[in-house]
């Protein structure tokens, strides 16, 4: 089985261990960071994710502004986003700034699985 390489951008270092973990475990092949500016650099690699899971709310930036700038460059506006925030009330603006989904936290790991699979199918 071809893993699925998917990114995860969080500022909450326990988000990010604890969905890398799952989602290893899973079969998906994690990348993870803290801050949203490095994706820009990891996404111009050749090897690019299938998928990336982003957190609306990070030290000092929007997961909107990321997630709108990933939307409208050439290489990396076909690559579906999925928004994640603890204000459960913000799906349509993550949807208005691009994003192909939302997952309120906390979630549960089957909903984010279940996304995943769905959007990198």
């Amino acid at each position: 089985m071809i893993s699925k390489k998917i990114a995860i951008i969080d500022d909450d270092v326990a988000i990010l261990d604890s969905l890398s973990t799952l989602l290893d475990f899973e079969g998906f092949e994690v990348n993870t960071f803290e801050r949203g500016s490095e994706i820009f650099s990891y996404v111009q690699k050749s090897d690019k994710p299938c998928l990336i899971l982003l957190d609306m709310w990070l030290s000092g930036e929007d997961g909107r502004d990321i997630c709108r700038k990933l939307k409208t460059q050439d290489s990396t506006k076909n690559i579906p986003v999925i928004m994640m925030s603890a204000s459960r009330g913000l799906e349509h603006t993550a949807i208005q700034s691009g994003a192909d989904a939302f997952i309120a936290k906390p979630f549960e790991i089957d909903e984010v699985v279940q996304k995943l699979n769905h959007l990198t199918a």
